[in-house]
């Protein structure tokens, strides 16, 4: 079996490689590409994967290359996690939007549409190449923000062979099996909404559902990633919530507490990204690997432990690291392996995926692309049914989902005048003159990844 990456050449690879290679063997994947545009990013990163591929499977071949052609070429799935524009690019959306006093998050607030402006073109030509190039039958596990406008645009353009991907919900199914003391294996959950809008309803261990001790539990907020949620919220919700709903419950908090910092999560990366990679500069990531790793891993921890903390003025305080040799839990690259890992072995499964509707939500458009627990066998990828929604998660999902479905349409399309309507209606901007400010200023900073947009 072949994979391909495209976007190999991020900080991530190494997760990618490693993932991959623990279960390259049991899978079958012989050959694995990392593609992407960036030369210089792919021989460092890129190269670092490949020295963990080697370590952990010698006998799986791991490519790298800038010709997407090539990676693609016989492909029997392929992995897509893109940054058009790199991370300039994404400090830039931030600002406008903060600029106009408008949370400037890359998915959940307004810069993900400009961040989507730049993805959506992207990944259909890759698709394009899929459809010409890879094998019959392969499949895009996309991993590119944000996942749910982007998936929205795919599938609606005709791309069936998409799924999106997020390991944010098994990042914190992990901590909770932490939390816990378990095994991952003996828990298993139901979530509904859309990508980084999402709420657990049952999450049960050895069949207990867990859901009313977490929202409870000191140390479910000292341990996990509920440390973002004040103890009446998570009791008023009655639900285990996705971190992003930090952006949609603390709206005001989140922007204030980034312009007090001065500085959006988009400038805390792009810092560390250049201060890593210029620190790494020279470094042979094959002889030197483990000095290379020393870098990465100083200036990755700082990365994980600044995650959502300048929004919500709480930080992770777990240490980072990274041992290739220590069993994977998973992350996004997880989340593709087990599909493939259940379609190949003919064996049932579930998992978290953004796909269509398909009746699952009864309020949204059989079309519409939702982030739910999916039930997959050999042939087919059913997302479960959620008979009874919540009110207030009903009211959230479809103004959001209306968000996705019309910005979608306005980013195949470049019809300002739905991207006003979009923007107009999303809860976080919800503004006529801020929606029409907001979209000039990224038809503006994206005319040259887009071209021209019309009126």
């Amino acid at each position: 079996m072949k994979l391909c990456v495209i976007g190999g050449g991020g900080g991530r690879s190494m997760f990618l490689a490693k993932s991959i290679a623990q279960r390259a063997e049991a899978l079958g994947i012989t050959e694995l590409v990392f593609m992407d545009i960036d030369p210089d990013k792919l021989a460092l990163f890129g190269g670092m994967a490949q020295q963990v591929g080697q370590m952990i499977a010698p006998n799986m071949r791991l490519r790298l290359t800038t010709e997407a052609q090539e990676a693609i070429s016989g492909a029997d799935h392929v992995i897509t996690t893109l940054r058009v524009g790199g991370d300039q690019m994404r400090t830039r959306d931030e600002h406008i939007a903060l600029d106009e006093g408008v949370l400037g998050q890359e998915t959940t607030g307004a810069a993900g549409f400009s961040f989507a402006m730049r993805s959506i073109p992207a990944l259909m030509k890759y698709c394009d190449m899929v459809r010409k190039y890879a094998k019959p039958g392969a499949r895009v596990f996309n991993f590119t923000n944000p996942v749910g406008i982007v998936s929205q645009a795919l599938r609606d353009a005709g791309y069936d062979f998409t799924y999106g991907i997020c390991d944010a919900p098994s990042g914190m199914m992990h901590q909770f099996a932490d939390l816990y003391g378990a095994d991952i294996s003996r828990m298993e959950a139901d979530l509904f909404g859309l990508n980084h809008l999402s709420w657990f309803h049952t999450i049960t261990l050895d069949g207990k559902n867990l859901v009313p001790d977490l929202l409870t539990n000191p140390k479910a907020r000292q341990q996990t990633d509920l440390r973002f949620f004040t103890p009446d919220l998570l009791q008023f919700l009655g639900y285990v919530p996705n971190e992003y709903l930090y952006y949609y419950y603390y709206r005001e908090q989140a922007v204030r507490n980034i312009l007090q910092a001065g500085k959006t999560r988009g400038d805390i990366i792009l810092d560390i990204n250049s201060a890593m990679q210029q620190e790494m500069a020279g470094i042979d990531p094959h002889a030197e690997f483990d000095r290379a790793l020393s870098i990465f891993t100083k200036w990755y921890g700082e990365r994980e432990a600044q995650y959502m903390a300048k929004e919500t003025g709480v930080k992770r305080d777990k240490p980072w690291r990274f041992d290739p040799f220590k069993k994977d839990d998973g992350g996004y690259a997880g989340v593709a392996l087990n599909f493939i890992d259940i379609m190949k072995s003919g064996k049932k499964g579930s998992m978290v995926l953004t796909v269509p509707n398909q009746g699952a939500v009864d309020f949204l458009l059989d079309t519409d692309t939702v982030e739910v627990t999916c039930d997959i066998d050999s042939q087919t990828c059913t997302p479960r049914r959620f008979p009874k929604v919540p009110a207030d998660q009903r009211e959230l999902v479809s103004r959001v989902k209306f968000y996705e479905r019309t910005g979608a349409k306005a980013i195949v399309e470049r019809s300002r005048k739905l991207a006003v309507q979009a923007l107009m209606l999303h809860p976080l901007v919800n503004s006529y003159s801020l929606a029409d400010k907001l979209s000039a200023a990224y038809i503006a900073l994206n005319e040259g990844f887009t071209g021209p947009w019309g009126a």
